[in-house]
């Protein structure tokens, strides 16, 4: 009998409700993912993402960054853990610090983010609300390699939606959440098989081809 595909242990780094992180627990649950959630490391002491490793049987770990004086010293403890684990892909999944260019480096193309635009538009925060205020007519989401330039870095995968005339930020933040928790497992996957590959700063996909469509909103007239 065949030995079973080795998969791609991965940690998660998340500081709040975890919602992300539950996507991608419930993507790699099966054993024919080519991902394990190895290790879940939370800011936060009080995240409720916690609660979803714990009842997956994950380890998860708090490394509390108000308990360093510096943030070498919180990093140098993260990796500490990463290293324990033997984790070789991590991906932040709304972990609220900005890492270190020096971090970053180290974990070159095994650390991926999401982030609720599409990138490179509206980088930063609240970008619901930009969204709205600049007329787009799409939003989405981006999955993407982290550079040391925040919300940069080659682009994995997009998922879009159309901006509807009656949204708000909140409504349309939790559309743009539900987009996520479906492209963000299906990125992981992609770089866990090993699918993935880079030239220059453009992420490479073998095997897939872009859907044949067009958009337009608001829709064309009838006749």
């Amino acid at each position: 009998m065949a030995e079973p595909a080795r998969r791609r242990r991965t940690a998660v780094l998340i500081s709040g409700r975890g919602s992300n992180l539950k996507a991608l627990l419930e993507h790699c649950a099966p054993p024919a993912a080519s991902a394990e959630i190895a290790l879940v490391i939370s800011n936060q002491p009080a995240a409720g993402g916690l609660a979803h490793a714990r009842t997956a049987g994950i380890p998860a770990a708090v490394i509390d960054h108000r308990q360093h004086e510096a943030r070498e010293s919180f990093e140098a403890e993260i990796e500490a853990a990463l290293k324990n684990h033997s984790i070789e892909t991590v991906c932040l999944a709304g972990f609220m610090r900005i890492l270190s260019a020096g971090f970053v480096a180290r974990w070159q193309d095994r650390l991926l983010n999401i982030h609720p635009s599409l990138l490179p538009a509206l980088r930063g925060l609240d970008t619901h609300r930009r969204a709205l205020e600049a007329g787009v007519r799409f939003h989405g989401c981006t999955v993407h390699f982290l550079r040391a330039e925040v919300d940069a870095g080659p682009i994995i995968l997009q998922g879009v939606l159309a901006v509807r005339p009656d949204d708000t930020p909140d409504s349309l933040a939790a559309r743009v959440l539900t987009l996520e928790h479906r492209c963000y497992p299906q990125a992981l996957e992609l770089v866990a098989a090993g699918r993935v590959r880079l030239e220059g700063e453009r992420a490479i996909i073998d095997g897939v081809t872009a859907p044949d469509l067009m958009l337009i909103n608001p829709l064309p007239e009838p006749g």
